[in-house]
């Protein structure tokens, strides 16, 4: 019987942390320089919006890139045990 040894590389918690603070300071510093803009408030929601659905598309592209990364090492896998 073989053993393989598996790495499992798992974030720090300090670089979790420096991507959630960096999310959350650049998300907040952009709505606040809309709520600034010297601006009629139905341009302001529309850039919000914007925003709302980039910072979506955003995450959902992440997840998206992740999961045909994680079915490409299942599908890996099977072919090695073949």
């Amino acid at each position: 019987m073989e053993s393989k040894n598996t790495v499992v590389n798992k974030p720090t918690p300090m670089y979790r942390f420096q991507v959630w603070s960096s999310f959350v300071l650049s998300f907040s510093l952009m709505v606040i320089g809309i709520y600034h803009l010297p601006v009629e408030i139905w341009i302001k929601g529309y850039l919000i919006m914007g925003i709302i659905f980039t910072v979506g598309s955003c995450f959902t592209l992440a997840k998206t890139i992740r999961d045909d990364f994680e079915s490409e090492k299942i599908e890996g896998k099977k072919y090695e045990n073949s």
